[in-house]
Formats: C-alpha cells, sequence, structure tokens
C-alpha cells in the first residue's frame, strides 16, 4: 500500500515520505528563516538510513543502485523540504566521483564515514566565479610537486563549503588544455591552505548552505589522487549525467508538494458565493501544472530506466532535468497565484517553495545549457 501521499509501492519510499511528512515538512520555514543547518534531521535520517541508502553495501550502505529507486526516495524527501533533503543527499553526491575515479584504498576511506549516523559534511568543488557551465575551462591549477599536487584556485557556489569536512576538487594539471587536464583530487578540512567561505546568502533553498573555497598553496598527496591526471573531465560528466536524474526527481518533490496546497486551498477557499477552483482560471492553472508535472516524471524515470539497463541516457537525462525543473517552477508560481496573500506572506510555503524551485533551474547545468544539451544530440 502506499504511503499516504507517495508515488511509489516501495518500503524505502514509504520510509521517505514519513520522514519528510513528520520531520521535514514541519521544520521547512524555521530552516528557511534562519538559514541553520539542519543538523539534527540530516543525523535523524541517518539513522535510518536515508543518507547511504545508495552506495554500496561493501562500505555500509543500503546497497540501492537503480536510479529509478533512488528516484523515489529523493523525491518523497523533496516533497517535505528540498533544501533539507539536499543536505541529507549531499553525501552521495560526494561518493559519485569517489566511486567512479577512486581506487579500492580510496573507497576503504571515504565511503564507511558516509554510512556513520554522523556523517561528515562533504563537498563537491567544481564551479568557479569565471566558470560555471563550462566545466571544462577549470582554471584552478594542481601544480605537481614532490610527493603530490599544490592546488590554488578559487571555487564558488560549493554546497557545504564552508563547513566541508571533506571535499572532492575538480583542477587542471594542464592550463589551457582545458578537458584534457581535468583531474580530481579529495581535500581534507586540515589540510593548510584550505580555506572554507565565506558563505553565501541565497534568495531560496536557504539551509543547503553554499559558500566560496579558495586553495592556497594547498598541498595535496599523491594518495588523494583520485584517478589518473587528466581522468577528472570523463568522470565529473559521468557524476553530472546520473546526477540530473535524482535532481529532476527532486524538483518533481518540490512541485508535487506546492500544487497538493495550491489544489486545497483551492477547495477551501470561497469567492463570490463559491470555491475558487470552480473558476477555470483557477482550476485551469492547476490542471496544467499537473500536466506538466506528471510528463516531466515519466521522463524522469524514463532516463532512470535507460541507466538502469545500461544504456545511454545522457540526452534523456537533461531532458528530464529541463522539464521537471521548469514544471516545478510553473507549479510553484501557480501555488502563490492561486494562495494569492495567503501565499506571499513569510510564513506560507508556498513562496519558500517558489524561492527553492528557481535554484533547480540554474543549478547542474542552466535550462540553456540543458536545451543546448539536447540540441547537440539531433545533430550529432
Amino acid at each position: 500500500m502506499l504511503a499516504e501521499g507517495s508515488h511509489y509501492a516501495t518500503p524505502l519510499a514509504e520510509t521517505a515520505h514519513a520522514f519528510a511528512r513528520d520531520v521535514m515538512r514541519p521544520v521547512a520555514l524555521a530552516y528557511d528563516e534562519s538559514e541553520e543547518y539542519p543538523l539534527d534531521e540530516l543525523r535523524a535520517a541517518a539513522r535510518l538510513g536515508l543518507t547511504c541508502y545508495d552506495l554500496p553495501t561493501a562500505y555500509g550502505g543500503g546497497g540501492v543502485e537503480g536510479l529509478r529507486e533512488r528516484c523515489a526516495v529523493i523525491e518523497e524527501l523533496s516533497w517535505g523540504d528540498s533544501p533539507i533533503a539536499w543536505v541529507i543527499g549531499q553525501g552521495g553526491f560526494f561518493a559519485g566521483p569517489v566511486l567512479a575515479l577512486g581506487s579500492d584504498e580510496q573507497k576503504e576511506r571515504y565511503l564507511p564515514q558516509l554510512s556513520s549516523q554522523d556523517p561528515p559534511a562533504c563537498s563537491v568543488a567544481i564551479t568557479e566565479p569565471a566558470h560555471g557551465s563550462d566545466s571544462a575551462a577549470i582554471e584552478t591549477q594542481a601544480r605537481r610537486v614532490d610527493g603530490g599536487y599544490v592546488i590554488d584556485g578559487h571555487k564558488t557556489f560549493i554546497g557545504n563549503g564552508h563547513i566541508a569536512d571533506v571535499c572532492v576538487v575538480f583542477a587542471t594539471v594542464e592550463p589551457g588544455s582545458r578537458s584534457r587536464g581535468i583531474t580530481a583530487f579529495v581535500v581534507e578540512r586540515d589540510d593548510p591552505g584550505f580555506v572554507r567561505g565565506p558563505r553565501l546568502h541565497k534568495m531560496g533553498s536557504r539551509c543547503f548552505p553554499a559558500s566560496e573555497v579558495r586553495f592556497e598553496e594547498c598541498f595535496v598527496p599523491d594518495e588523494r589522487r583520485l584517478g589518473a591526471e587528466g581522468e577528472g573531465f570523463s568522470g565529473l560528466m559521468h557524476v553530472f549525467d546520473v546526477a540530473l536524474v535524482p535532481l529532476a526527481a527532486s524538483t518533481l518533490g518540490l512541485g508535487r508538494a506546492a500544487l497538493e496546497l495550491a489544489v486545497e486551498h483551492a477547495k477551501e477557499r470561497e469567492a463570490f458565493g463559491q470555491p475558487i477552483h470552480r473558476f477555470q482560471a483557477v482550476s485551469f492553472r492547476l490542471a496544467d501544472a499537473k500536466l506538466r508535472l506528471d510528463q516531466a516524471r515519466l521522463m524522469t524515470l524514463h532516463a532512470a530506466d535507460l541507466a538502469d539497463a545500461g544504456r545511454p541516457f545522457s540526452t534523456e537525462a537533461a531532458m528530464a532535468k529541463l522539464a521537471a525543473s521548469e514544471a516545478s517552477g510553473a507549479a510553484t508560481w501557480a501555488a502563490v497565484q492561486t494562495l494569492g496573500g495567503a501565499g506571499y506572506i513569510r510564513d506560507s510555503l508556498a513562496q519558500k517553495w517558489f524561492r527553492d524551485a528557481k535554484l533547480d533551474e540554474i543549478w547542474d547545468g542552466t535550462s540553456d545549457i540543458m536545451r543546448l544539451l539536447i540540441a547537440r544530440s539531433l545533430f550529432a
């Protein structure tokens, strides 16, 4: 039997939905106002296995490998609150390049701690002030020295950056070579020259912190390079392709929550002697939101199924992310519009979700970049 409000008949999705309903949703507005890091909720999620369900069992994780199952979980968590959901899921994002590029020794060193009941704060440092969507243009440099590398550079919009215990940083070992020189390294919080912060104060998604990070003559030993020199870009692109699909699912959870709120309001709110859902101006915009969200969900699950079958899915991932993020943006707009003044005040979840949803059209590839990737696939 489906958990109340859940779209997915799996035990893990039901657990995620109950956690989202009982733990995440009640504190969502408070964390949005305070911008505090939801450490208590992160630890509570860890006790249920929701921080490591997608890690291999060999490293203490839940062993969920399929993207379809991961999408089910992340949609339910984001239905509760998408910023808290991304705090919960950040360990899995960090694990991506370690699993894709790391040695057995590196996996054994870093992955088991992600399955603890007090998981570390993890970061992946890619974006730079002058380079967001063009990842091949990374300017942060890793210069070979005796026993390792010295990293110099500036990253921005880094999730968990100001509190990171461990960070995968992408840098170039061959400046000017674009993708050919991109290499990944693990930096630890006590490494000299690893400067965390300042924190960036965002329009939405406030309790999932983003920060600037600097590397100032930061020495990293050889054993913390992930893969060979120059392998970082291919690993990065694989991680991005995989990440786009759960990101699409996450923004669907947010949009679904907003639509549900708007529908309930439209049933209860009366104007001119009748519930406002009887006015087509209201009911049609909510019907359109429902249509777009369900279409995007089908595209997301299609991309997940292709990935799970070992088939190419890069274009489908871009299509899912684009469709889901724009559907969620439309659904949250429809929620604020339907609630009117009640949706605009700061103690309304509608206005919070409206601000949160905008980020999904920007991070991990803007809507413009998703369209570019889709267009390129047409003429490849």
